[in-house]
């Protein structure tokens, strides 16, 4: 079998089209969350904890000096701040995600339960009503 036959099959089966449409649709839903996150819930979570940016805290491990050639050596740091608003975001995020997955199950389990097979005790209970009927 020749390599570009084994490349067609392997990029046409169904788990690799598949696996290109989740990451596609995963990097459009990551900008979604991204915007809820960003746009909806850090401004008004900004306001009630008093406007507090993480991205402000710093470990200054060397201030910034004017080398004796009047050239400006950058300061080095440690920008933990950065950290911790990732975690806030991830945070956030995660728990958006969750509920929204949570949601999805929540339809899911009654469109399951509408759709299954009566029980025994539920078959007993149509065959009286149906004999109370006659």
């Amino acid at each position: 079998m020749s390599i570009i036959k084994e490349f067609k099959e392997f990029a046409v089966k169904g788990n690799m089209v598949d696996l290109a449409v989740g990451i596609i649709i995963g990097g459009a839903f990551g900008k979604v969350v991204t915007s809820i996150v960003s746009d909806l819930l850090m401004p008004p979570l900004g306001y009630l904890i008093g406007g507090i940016n993480f991205t402000d805290i710093k470990i200054q491990l060397k201030a910034p000096v004017l080398s004796a050639a009047g050239k400006t050596i950058q300061e080095v740091d440690i920008n933990v701040g950065n950290f911790i608003q990732s975690l806030v975001d991830f945070g956030i995020i995660a728990f958006a995600v969750f509920l929204i997955v949570k949601g999805i199950n929540h339809m899911n389990r009654k469109a399951e339960e509408a759709s299954a097979p009566p029980t025994k005790q539920e078959e007993l209970l149509m065959e009286i009503r149906d004999l109370l009927k006659k």
